[in-house]
């Protein structure tokens, strides 16, 4: 038996027709950058996620650094984020040249805990070297953080929240979308990701009009916005204007005419995706140390099925023997690794982020996986004893 861990090829058979004409009208048009595609994955994308306004660009991580260099975030400013995530969440905070300052997670869901959260604030505050700036919580494995309880602390900070919906885009808390309390949402279109296309590709989503033109402006090398254009005659096209120092982050017409064939079905992937993860909790539950917690009213996109197990290692070893695939997700948090070790954390330490590095492990999901490879998974976790 051998067993994908993401199978993206039973999404391919459901729309390879599409997904190849689409290709091939921008082949032969020839518009392979920014193109109209772009404009219509954008237009779609937004109305998807109840945004005003959605802007791609290259990848997932310079979608987080965008709103980042358009609210002039820099030297001096505090920027707070979960340790247990991947590392373009912080990556990009000293690109900068801000402070990262981790925060734990809640053991449930994994997504930043707003009681550590709101200590760290109250630290960087009571010590008077940073300036509290932006917050930065994660979709965890598919699942929005608690938003509501983000925006109410930036809110009370005077601070920008940025929901990094990378593994989650298209979570929602009671059907609202993370715009809906967040001033910028940014994804990732990396193949494995639910919303995937065929390379590298990302998007800034929000409802402030100002930020848009911002990010629109610093995604091609700093070009004029209709801002910059009221007040400079300029008769050209606005790239040939530059008005701020920006960075090359556009997205491929392919990756757009792609992920609008994907987009069409991404509302059925998402049911499908939750009846894998009902299924799999049925089943798991009282055979491991944890299974997935999702709050009442929230919807996770199940980016990945992750469990915990006091063996982890015992039982990887088990799936593996019989074909079945398992992945180990942040096993060293950022507050662990090296480039990061020396910047500040919340008070108290991150005891939550360190446990659950050492015991969580992913399963095979995807909105393909049909019942009797499920169960054959199901059936070698629930069969392995430590």
């Amino acid at each position: 038996m051998s067993i994908a861990f993401i199978d993206l090829q039973a999404q391919r058979a459901r729309i390879a027709d599409r997904i190849d004409k689409a290709v091939l009208e921008v082949v032969h048009d020839g518009r392979y950058v920014m193109g109209p595609w772009v404009s219509q994955f954008e237009q779609e994308l937004a109305t998807f996620s109840s945004a005003k306004h959605a802007l791609g660009c290259a990848n997932g991580t310079d979608a987080l650094v965008l709103p980042l260099m358009a609210w002039g975030v820099g030297p001096g400013d505090a920027v707070f984020c979960p340790s247990f995530t991947f590392c373009a969440t912080a990556e990009i905070i000293p690109w900068e040249g801000a402070t990262p300052v981790f925060v734990d997670i809640k053991p449930d869901t994994y997504n930043m805990d707003p009681d550590s959260l709101e200590a760290a604030i109250t630290m960087v505050k009571a010590e008077g070297k940073l300036v509290p700036k932006v917050i930065i919580g994660v979709c965890l494995f598919g699942q929005a953080a608690d938003y509501r309880a983000l925006r109410a602390i930036a809110d009370k900070h005077g601070m920008k929240l940025i929901a990094d919906s990378a593994q989650g885009f298209g979570t929602t808390i009671d059907g609202r979308h993370p715009t809906d309390w967040a001033d910028a949402v940014t994804t990732s279109f990396f193949p494995a990701k639910p919303l995937g296309c065929y390379g590298d590709g990302g998007a800034v989503l929000t409802n402030d009009t100002a930020l848009a033109n911002l990010i629109d402006s610093y995604r091609v090398h700093g070009k004029a916005t209709p801002e910059d254009l009221a007040t400079h005659k300029f008769e050209h096209d606005p790239r040939y204007l530059n008005m701020r120092v920006g960075i090359n982050s556009r997205l491929d017409s392919i990756q757009a005419a792609i992920l609008i064939q994907k987009l069409a079905i991404f509302a059925d992937e998402i049911e499908a995706r939750n009846r894998v993860a009902a299924r799999y909790n049925a089943a798991l539950a009282g055979h491991v140390k944890q299974i997935p917690h999702v709050p009442d009213g929230f919807v996770s996109t199940w980016a990945q099925y992750t469990i915990e197990h006091d063996n982890r290692a015992g039982l990887i070893e088990h799936l593996k023997s019989q074909g079945i695939p398992a992945m180990v997700y942040y096993p060293v948090p950022m507050h662990r690794q090296g480039p990061y070790a020396h910047y500040p954390m919340a008070p108290g330490g991150l005891p939550v982020s360190d446990a659950k590095a050492a015991s969580v492990l992913s399963l095979p999901m995807h909105p393909y996986l049909d019942e009797a490879t499920q169960d054959a998974v199901i059936a070698a976790v629930i069969g392995y004893s430590a």
